[in-house]
């Protein structure tokens, strides 16, 4: 799994507990819907700090909470080849 595909699931996830629909948490957060829909399908591979941090505020959660899940937690960087 990527490292961008962590923050998707980690939307889809939130929007689905929550029923939240995607282009309501576009305007939940102020978010642009292009934007958050660029996150949602990957062509985003690195959403900025301030996006997350909008993000988070919609779902009412500090972007320290909206971070810390297990899946993110436990990635590795040192299981991938180096790309440069």
């Amino acid at each position: 799994m990527e490292y961008s595909d962590l923050y998707v699931n980690r939307i889809r996830s939130l929007c689905k507990k929550r029923g939240i629909a995607i282009n309501k948490l576009a305007t939940m957060s102020d978010v642009k819907q292009s934007t958050l829909d660029n996150i949602v399908r990957g062509i985003t591979k690195n959403p900025g700090v301030k996006t997350l941090h909008k993000l988070a505020h919609a779902f009412n959660m500090t972007l320290a909470e909206f971070l810390d899940f297990d899946e993110l937690n436990e990635y590795s960087f040192d299981d991938l080849d180096d790309e440069t």
